[in-house]
């Protein structure tokens, strides 16, 4: 068995930092959308505050993934 390094569990961390990033993007981008009336069928179809809370998800989704990809650098 081999021991496992510190070096494995910062990228998994990495790797899951820059999951949910997407995620968010994802997320705030069908948001957005939605809430602009471009995606029907749902209740958030045409209602402002899905415009409005979708860019913001979107760029806290964009900060995520920056930082994620960021902590794998060296300083």
């Amino acid at each position: 068995m081999r021991a496992r390094g510190r070096g494995s569990v910062g990228t998994m961390n990495k790797n899951l930092q820059a999951g949910l990033g997407v995620l968010l993007i994802l997320m705030g981008v069908v948001w957005t959308l939605q809430g602009l009336g471009y995606l029907a069928g749902s209740v958030m179809t045409g209602v402002t505050f899905w415009a409005i809370v979708g860019p913001i998800i979107a760029i806290i989704g964009v900060l995520v993934v920056a930082r994620a990809f960021r902590a794998g650098q060296p300083k």
